[in-house]
């Protein structure tokens, strides 16, 4: 073998084998375990005030499996329980959740799962605890999700079979910008003149600054009835339904 032979040769193992060890990929963990910490400028939940519009300090883990299955916890500080249903115990809310995720085609994934929303040692007359099953479609940018309490639904009586129906999109932006628009439809069972039915609306701009941190700003609201009496509106005479812009800042890691 002459000099330029040799050359070529060794150049072209050289390209081969960059070509494969830039082809190798590191192998998929079996799973992952993230936690998150944050807060925000009032607690909403499904367009409800948790908060009576006072910040909230909010955080948790999640497991994630590479099957699919997934495990969580996620804990909040709340005041509805004592503004809203003349509890004289119950300040934090903690939801424990599980579930499985999938893909039925390259575009369209699945996400089935259930929730316990808990509220340790709330004294409401009917336990403020809920559990919840829930099941979701996501196609390219859009998610369907459909959740029904198996329980009892955030202490009102005879509540079982409480239904929420959750529509959203989640379009890119670029430079790290996310706006994701959402519309929601909540039904309780057995109140008087359906009045504890409505739906929520909400507008979304978060920003991803890199390395875990994210900053959001929301629009948000609903249709419920504001008048003293109505069944949002709270023993402080507070309409917990109304429109509002609340911000919010999380760290990932």
């Amino acid at each position: 073998m002459n000099l330029k032979t040799k050359s070529a040769f060794v150049l072209s193992t050289l390209l081969v084998g960059g070509a494969v060890m830039a082809q190798a990929k590191a192998p998929e963990p079996d799973y992952t375990l993230g936690y998150n910490i944050g807060a925000v400028s009032d607690y909403r939940f499904r367009g409800i005030a948790q908060t009576s519009f006072d910040p909230a300090l909010q955080g948790g883990v999640d497991f994630s499996h590479k099957s699919g299955v997934y495990l969580g916890a996620w804990a909040s500080n709340v005041s509805w329980l004592k503004d809203y249903s003349s509890a004289t115990q119950g300040t934090y809310e903690l939801d424990l959740y599980g579930g499985y995720k999938g893909a039925i085609t390259k575009d369209l994934g699945y996400d089935v799962g259930f929730i316990s929303y808990l509220y340790p040692g709330n004294n409401v007359a009917t336990n403020a605890n809920t559990q919840e099953v829930y099941g979701a479609l996501t196609y390219s940018m859009f998610t369907f999700k459909y959740s029904r309490a198996v329980s009892n639904f955030i202490g009102n009586a005879s509540s079982a079979g409480s239904q929420y129906y959750d529509l959203s999109a989640n379009f890119d932006l670029g430079s790290g910008f996310t706006l994701t628009p959402h519309i929601g439809y909540q039904t309780v069972p057995n109140q008087t003149n359906n009045q504890a039915d409505y739906t929520d609306y909400a507008l979304t701009l978060a920003k991803d600054m890199g390395n875990g941190l994210a900053f959001t700003v929301a629009a948000v609201g609903t249709d419920t009835k504001k008048e003293a009496g109505a069944f949002y509106t709270d023993t402080k005479g507070k309409y917990l339904g109304k429109e509002a812009i609340v911000v919010g800042v999380k760290y990932s890691f």
